[in-house]
């Protein structure tokens, strides 16, 4: 079994030891009222994007999410988040570097330099990983910080561990393209899935808010394609994709276990395809630049 398998298998137990931690370590996350920006690069960007309309959603004040190389300078900010498995990212370690804003580091290990940049680390051993494929580490995350925000995480869990054991909703070898889709909170989680599959299996997926997906993207969608939908689906959206021939998909668990799903379908397409979704091509554990 790949690393990044046993790692989808591990969630539910690391979910449930993210809601426990974020019950150890209010003083780093944000106080409602704050202004809050969150930071990352990659999947770490996409979970920054979930939290930070769920945060704002439910009232505990402003929050914006930028990849970590776009962060602008000059807005006022009372805390920044910054999330980054290996707490080594350039771009991450960057920015940390040149606020002067309180930050919060989220990593899979303590000593690292965004841990000695931060002002205050929230450390995640058990759900570090040695794939260079993020699953457990990314979902830790958002389990941990939507506990922060008074989410019970226990159905989530529990929906989790029916997502190991479902059965895939398509045939992954017979699935010529994947278009992912999200509403609110689980657009992240949207581009999210549509990365996994292009990491793990070099698969031709994209990702947009489900409203946007009749200006354009449906243009894609026909017989053998997939649209894949997490969260509540817009009104029309199941007639709108019959009308080209695709098929879509829609879970009904919690949005981050249907995620879980994607994960193990882009496994399955990757050992399609006789690839190694532990050596995903052109990737590294971290990016570190010059």
């Amino acid at each position: 079994m790949s690393y990044v398998a046993e790692e989808i298998i591990s969630q539910p137990e690391c979910w449930s030891q993210a809601a426990e931690l974020a019950t150890r370590n209010e003083s780093a996350f944000p106080r409602t009222g704050e202004r809050v920006a969150v930071i990352g690069c990659g999947t770490s960007w996409f979970m920054a994007q979930s939290y930070a309309v769920l945060r704002e959603s439910a009232g505990h004040g402003e929050t914006d999410a930028f990849a970590a190389s776009q962060m602008p300078t000059g807005r006022a900010y009372d805390r920044v988040i910054a999330i980054t498995r290996s707490g080594t990212t350039s771009e991450v370690c960057d920015v940390l570097r040149r606020i002067d804003t309180p930050s919060t580091a989220i990593v899979g290990e303590e000593g690292t330099p965004a841990t000695e940049l931060a002002t205050d680390t929230v450390a995640m051993p058990f759900a570090d990983e040695r794939s260079v494929v993020q699953t457990r580490y990314a979902t830790s995350v958002l389990a941990l910080l939507r506990a922060h925000l008074g989410q019970d995480m226990s159905t989530v869990v529990a929906d989790a561990r029916e997502a190991l054991s479902a059965n895939l909703p398509v045939d992954p070898t017979a699935v010529e393209q994947i278009t992912f889709l999200g509403d609110g909170w689980t657009v992240g989680l949207a581009h999210e899935a549509g990365l996994k599959l292009r990491e793990a299996a070099t698969f031709w997926t994209e990702s947009y808010p489900a409203m946007e997906y009749r200006h354009g993207p449906i243009s894609i969608t026909g017989p053998g394609r997939v649209t894949w939908m997490f969260g509540e689906a817009p009104d029309g959206l199941s007639d709108d994709v019959a009308r080209t021939g695709g098929t879509l998909v829609r879970g009904t668990r919690d949005p981050m276990a249907e995620l879980v799903v994607a994960q193990r379908f882009a496994v399955a397409v990757a050992e399609h395809r006789g690839l190694d979704p532990d050596s995903p091509r052109h990737l590294s554990r971290s990016v570190i630049l010059p």
